[in-house]
Parts: C-alpha cells; structure tokens; sequence
C-alpha cells in the first residue's frame, strides 16, 4: 500500500453515508495512537467541569477503581467503533452507556459536551501532531458518526456539523470550566494511571505528570489548579508528539485495523470480557432509547 492509499479510500466516500467507515478508517488504520491519546484527553478533559468531575468523584469508580474504569470505557466505545452502531455488539454498548447514565441525573447539555469532545478534541489534536492534518471527509464522518451515537443515547438538540460542535464545546468551557476538589482528585486518578502505560511507565511518574501538564491548555490547567507550564516545556511536549508523527509519516501504511482491545494499557480482562457485563451497576437505569426496533 501507499502511505495516502487510505486517504484516496475515505475521498472515494461519502461522509453522511458512510460517515461510520470513514471513521473507522481514519481511527483503526490511519490514526489509532493519535485517537486513543486524544479520546483519553478528551474525556480528561470533562472533568474540568464541575457537574462532570463531581458526579464521578462521588461514585467512587474514576478515582477507586480508575483502571477498570478507563478500560470499560474504552471497550464500550470500542465495540461501537468495531461493528457499528446497529450490530448487536454496538447496541449491546450502547445499551450499556444508556443503563449507567440512566442512574444519574445529567443534563442533556452536560452529554452534548462530552460529545462533542470526542468530536472536536481529536480533530485539534492530529490537526497540530499528527502525520498529516485530517480530511474535510474525515471531519464531516468523525462528526455524524457520534452524532448518530448522540440520537441512540437520547441526546436532543445535538450539532449538526463538527463546526457547531466546535463552537459549543469552546462556549461550554468558557461558561463552565471552574475548580472543583472532587473532579481535581479524578484529574489527579487519571493522570497517575497514565503514568503506569507502556511506556510511559519506564520513566519517572513526576516527568510523565510534567509531560501531561504540557500537553493541556492554560484554561484547563487553570481549572484543575494544576502548575504554570513555560512556554518552553509546551512547546517540547508537542515537540516529541510531533517528532513520532514524522517517523509515522515514513512507515508502511497499517494494513490491519488497530482497536483499543489491543492496547497494551487496557489489563483489566486478561481472559476476555463481555461487553454487556461491562461498566457499573449502581442501579436499575433507564435506557432512555427502545433497542427493540431499528430507530427511524
């Protein structure tokens, strides 16, 4: 294969029709390093709103059981990402996400926040670090891929083009991002697992820590009231990002795809696991979509 033979795929395609195999494409063959550390910092990233990182601080599971807790999330969304929104893997995911949301009180712009972190957040990222910057394809897919997993979760009023999600996500966090001591020690949590991937976990904890910090943005770090970064240590932080991005652009293209299962930094089901039982089981949740049909 080429290096841009997959990129001449997604131009041969539709991005509304075939919004989730662009995707796919653009995440398991093009991109599966660069998604998986920007869905992990988009996620991160929600903490710093307080309705969000306080709501998980008080279930315990993000900061008791942090690893499980990433590993679940990223099968869930995996299994989604493999066999689509309408297998019975991805609906058995989709149901699961419902029943643990369904537990809790959150607002319909709360989710549309998250959502729109995974939307936006990977796009900025491989835009600045990655091999090359993403098609207008890939945007549009990447897009109305969750915006079709924001319909199967109930979400109204959900933005029609990665453009909108944008601008939401930027007004969200200038009206919301604010410190809150619960979603710091899920902030804290998570960036201690972190240090503990391969491999990450070769150097000092306190180094990969420093690293993180120089990877996130002043208003984020502001929230968590994590340290002043210099503009030295985020420029060097991007830097090597940048640096494997341009050994990346050099490799063969990947011919199989890459999904989060096979990540070194998922430990929490050595023999297998069943996407159904994933996840929490605080209570008996509402699903707040039907399952039984095939939606309109």
């Amino acid at each position: 294969m080429g290096r841009f033979d997959w990129l001449l795929r997604i131009e041969q395609l539709d991005p509304v029709v075939d919004a989730f195999e662009i995707y796919r494409i653009s995440a398991t063959h093009e991109f599966p390093w660069d998604y998986n550390q920007s869905l992990s910092f988009a996620l991160f990233r929600t903490y710093a709103v307080p309705s969000i990182g306080r709501l998980l601080a008080e279930t315990g599971e993000f900061t008791q059981a942090t690893q499980k807790r990433y590993d679940d999330t990223a099968l869930i969304l995996d299994a989604v990402q493999e066999h689509g929104h309408h297998s019975p893997q991805g609906r058995a995911a989709i149901r699961r996400m419902n029943q643990m949301h369904g537990a809790y009180d959150i607002s319909n712009a709360d989710f549309l926040y998250v959502l729109s972190t995974f939307v936006v957040v990977p796009i900025r990222w491989i835009d600045e670090m990655g091999w090359r910057r993403l098609s207008e394809h890939e945007r549009i897919a990447g897009a109305n891929n969750y915006r079709e997993l924001g319909k199967l979760m109930g979400m109204k009023d959900i933005p029609a083009t990665h453009q909108e999600f944008a601008a939401y996500l930027d007004d969200y966090e200038r009206e919301h991002f604010a410190f809150d001591p619960g979603a710091r020690a899920v902030a804290d949590s998570t960036l201690a697992l972190f240090t503990t991937f391969p491999p990450n976990h070769l150097a000092p904890a306190k180094l990969v820590t420093r690293f993180s910090y120089g990877l996130m943005d002043d208003p984020l770090r502001a929230a968590f009231r994590y340290p002043r970064i210099s503009a030295f240590e985020q420029r060097l932080a991007r830097g090597v990002v940048q640096a494997r991005s341009a050994m990346v652009r050099r490799m063969t293209p990947r011919a199989e795809p890459k999904y989060a299962r096979h990540l070194p930094n998922i430990r929490s089901y050595p023999n297998g696991y069943d996407v159904a039982a994933l996840g929490t089981f605080p209570r008996a949740g509402g699903c707040p979509v039907p399952h039984g049909t095939e939606p309109a």
